[in-house]
């Protein structure tokens, strides 16, 4: 059975971005819900850092995971299937704009095809990059990802909305001038409306644009970011937390009313087997 190398994978993922019409791309934690992804038809995976931070109980953004962390778990789940995988690489875990380089390098190494930077610190007080600097490491990023043997899909991400600074001009110049710099594709999480949504896309055109679902804030169905030309929509934590509140629900029922009801809501033991026993489709 042939599996694909990394640079057929890296061309697969920019066909993806580069054909009509909108894809999802899911958010596994682990080689396990990598593999039932896989098994269920998806096209291309994207690693979640909320949902690694809380398989390795800790708490997400808070700098608690490390790079060699981030890179091990991207490394499993590579390995799990033969889908191109991006990464969620947060800040690309460095002020400098030449530990990003190495980030993208050592993601690369790892077997990804894509993967994130973003200009969000890590550090509550001050939490987004000044401009100047924000875009220096994307271009530092763009320069690395550039020096591979293959297409890595580099998405630089615009995180005011989601850090108290609702403020949308500046988070369109931003995704402007890392556009500028050469990102391949623009990522603004927190995006709450259709307007907003379809600012984002005119401004960074005809640069494919991720739009983050399965949140509180934004509650645009599949069809109709697509059609305000949306390229990419991807999960976050929500499958991460939708697995985590089955969990919860079924241990509190339990604890308090002995309720064992949720033994019939689980998937089957035989049918976990059976789509982890599968090797590359």
């Amino acid at each position: 059975m042939h599996h694909h190398s990394q640079a057929e994978k890296a061309e697969v993922f920019k066909s993806l971005h580069d054909r009509p019409g909108l894809f999802v791309i899911p958010n596994p934690w682990d080689a396990g819900s990598a593999k039932m992804l896989a098994a269920m038809g998806y096209e291309a995976l994207a690693t979640t850092s909320a949902g690694l931070a809380w398989m390795l109980g800790q708490p997400d953004g808070e700098a608690a995971v490390t790079r060699e962390q981030v890179i091990h778990n991207a490394r499993e789940i590579v390995g799990a299937t033969d889908l191109p995988v991006a990464a969620d690489l947060e800040n690309c875990y460095g002020d400098d704009p030449g530990e990003c380089a190495k980030t993208i390098l050592l993601a690369a190494g790892a077997g990804l095809v894509g993967g994130s930077i973003e200009d969000a610190t890590g550090r509550p007080g001050d939490p987004i990059y000044p401009f100047e600097l924000a875009v220096e490491r994307v271009r530092a990023a763009v320069k690395a990802a550039r020096s591979l043997p293959f297409p890595f899909m580099l998405a630089a991400r615009a995180e005011n909305l989601i850090y108290g600074r609702p403020d949308l001009p500046d988070t369109i110049r931003r995704l402007e001038a890392f556009a500028e710099a050469g990102a391949d594709v623009l990522y603004a999480p927190g995006l709450k409306t259709r307007d907003e949504v379809s600012a984002v896309v005119r401004a960074v055109a005809p640069r494919p644009v991720n739009v983050l679902v399965g949140t509180a804030v934004l509650r645009l169905p599949l069809g109709e970011l697509e059609q305000l030309g949306v390229k990419r929509a991807s999960l976050g934590s929500a499958l991460a937390r939708t697995a985590y509140g089955a969990l919860m629900r079924a241990a509190e029922g339990l604890r308090l009313e002995g309720d064992l009801g949720f033994v019939g809501e689980g998937v089957t033991y035989a049918t976990i087997n059976s789509m982890l026993k599968k090797s590359y489709p």
